[in-house]
């Protein structure tokens, strides 16, 4: 921490993960999502194709991760039984799940998400940490956790659920599943002030953390996490147009996380070698994205689009799954992809 010299010009841009424009933009990225969505509110199909949209988008951020996993020979021995009995098990469950229940696969899938959308964000904000040296982290993830529940609670206490109804779309069988909230308003308010309290009081000690590191503090961290909770906040006041800033933005900036991490790649593992020069990035990125679009186009008609629904519950499942063993910024080889 005391090699930081803030003044210099070449210590300001090392505290950025791609620089003050695109981290910004990246941070921020939800907002124009969520206004978007808001503002065609009256129209409910048009909601409906955009909500769709990102939700393509965000299914293909999430295959990335494999190829990480299994493109790289040092990451899959370090975890070897991991990576070979993670996706049996995966589809195992999921086929028993299905065969249950596919709106509590579902609300699980979903709960799964959220979480993991929220660490991705606390990795971000240790990235930026790590990078001047702080040692924040034990504030900082149950301060996000806690304002990510407060966020939950409010949509069970106040949001107007025949309304949120109305604007999804719901047929009566989902429908139902969301009218069961309703009882729960009352446990849902007392939840949220008391989160609420918790989280204000987590950020206060938190702020004083900051603070007290003075010239040395990360200006992009503040500003990263001044955009989570607005993000949050979003979730609250349109928890439509909150979540799909919330799901596109998570996705937007793990295809940016992924891209920097491989630019700055020196290693000889197969994925890194794929990738090595701005050509051969550019090359994979676009047979990628074709083959998930040929993928989506010809499992939506497959069983009823049964197919593409597994696929997206089972590339999800091992995205969120993987993703906590790919991205250890303990390790050096990551850390210094990452430029820490």
């Amino acid at each position: 921490m005391q090699a930081v010299v803030v003044k210099q010009p070449t210590a300001i841009r090392s505290q950025w993960l791609h620089g003050p424009v695109a981290d910004t933009v990246l941070g921020w990225c939800f907002l124009p999502v969520a206004i978007l969505v808001h503002v065609l509110r009256p129209n409910i199909s048009a909601v409906q194709t955009v909500v769709g949209v990102i939700f393509l988008l965000s299914f293909a951020h999430q295959p990335l991760t494999l190829g990480l996993v299994y493109g790289d020979p040092v990451q899959r021995a370090a975890h070897r039984r991991l990576y070979l009995w993670a996706p049996i098990v995966a589809a195992l469950a999921i086929f028993a799940g299905l065969s249950i229940s596919l709106t509590l696969v579902a609300t699980i899938a979903a709960l799964w998400n959220a979480e993991h959308t929220l660490m991705q964000r606390y990795g971000l904000m240790r990235i930026y940490g790590r990078k001047v040296g702080d040692q924040h982290g034990p504030l900082e993830k149950p301060m996000l956790i806690v304002w990510l529940l407060a966020a939950l609670a409010f949509i069970g206490a106040y949001v107007d659920l025949e309304d949120l109804v109305m604007r999804l779309g719901l047929d009566e069988t989902n429908a139902r599943g969301v009218r069961l909230l309703d009882p729960l308003r009352v446990p849902a308010q007392v939840i949220f002030w008391a989160a609420a309290a918790v989280g204000s009081w987590l950020f206060v000690r938190w702020w004083r953390a900051e603070r007290s590191l003075g010239d040395a503090a990360s200006r992009p961290k503040h500003l990263y996490t001044l955009g989570t909770f607005g993000l949050l906040v979003a979730v609250m006041v349109d928890p439509i147009a909150g979540v799909a800033g919330y799901v596109a933005a998570h996705a937007i900036e793990y295809y940016a996380v992924v891209h920097r991490s491989l630019r700055t790649r020196r290693d000889d593992a197969p994925v890194a070698r794929a990738t090595r020069s701005g050509f051969r990035r550019g090359t994979v990125y676009v047979a990628y994205f074709a083959a998930i679009a040929a993928f989506v186009w010809a499992s939506t008609g497959v069983l009823d689009g049964q197919l593409y629904a597994f696929a997206i519950l089972f590339f999800g499942a091992l995205h969120i799954l993987y993703d906590g063993f790919v991205w250890k910024l303990r390790r050096p080889s990551v850390a210094a992809s990452l430029g820490i």
